[in-house]
């Protein structure tokens, strides 16, 4: 049974992996690498409340009321959840010990909702295959959740550092 502290724990390293995702998006824009707005994650959010998963193009889409702050806090409650993943995958002892490899995997493995159910939703196809540069967009994508996979990991070595 997982305890009280436990699931703050795993919160924790999911707020912490979602931030080291964020900084990670801020290098690639300081870079001119093109990062997608929360904002759009929000009105997908917004639209899917009143019935209506799919659109041709989110950016198209009418905007919903403080779609950037549901954005964010959408994003980090993914990042959570898949921090729980990672604990069904590894189990709860694994944050006592982390290890780099079982973090890394599953970030990457994440990379199944944005190309499988995001973009398809938000109108760029299976796998972007509705943008100029599918091949392009689906590495990018592989690239910042397997940065989220380390940031699992570095979370979870930071939280048991301040614990010892």
């Amino acid at each position: 049974m997982t305890s009280l502290h436990d699931l703050v724990r795993i919160a924790l390293i999911g707020i912490g992996a979602t931030a080291v995702l964020d900084l990670w998006l801020v290098f690639l824009k300081r870079f001119g690498v093109p990062t997608q707005s929360f904002a759009y994650i929000g009105r997908w959010a917004g639209h899917l409340l009143r019935g209506r998963f799919a659109h041709a193009a989110i950016a198209r889409a009418e905007p919903v009321a403080g779609e950037l702050v549901w954005g964010w806090l959408l994003h980090y409650a993914v990042g959570i959840a898949f921090a729980v993943l990672l604990m069904l995958v590894q189990g709860v002892a694994w944050i006592e010990a982390p290890s780099l490899l079982p973090a890394v995997l599953v970030g990457a493995g994440t990379v199944v909702m944005p190309l499988l159910v995001m973009q398809p939703a938000m109108g760029a196809g299976f796998a972007s295959s509705k943008t100029a540069t599918p091949i392009k967009n689906c590495l990018r994508s592989l690239a910042n959740h397997t940065v989220f996979g380390f940031g699992l990991y570095l979370a979870a070595l930071v939280l048991t550092r301040i614990a010892q």
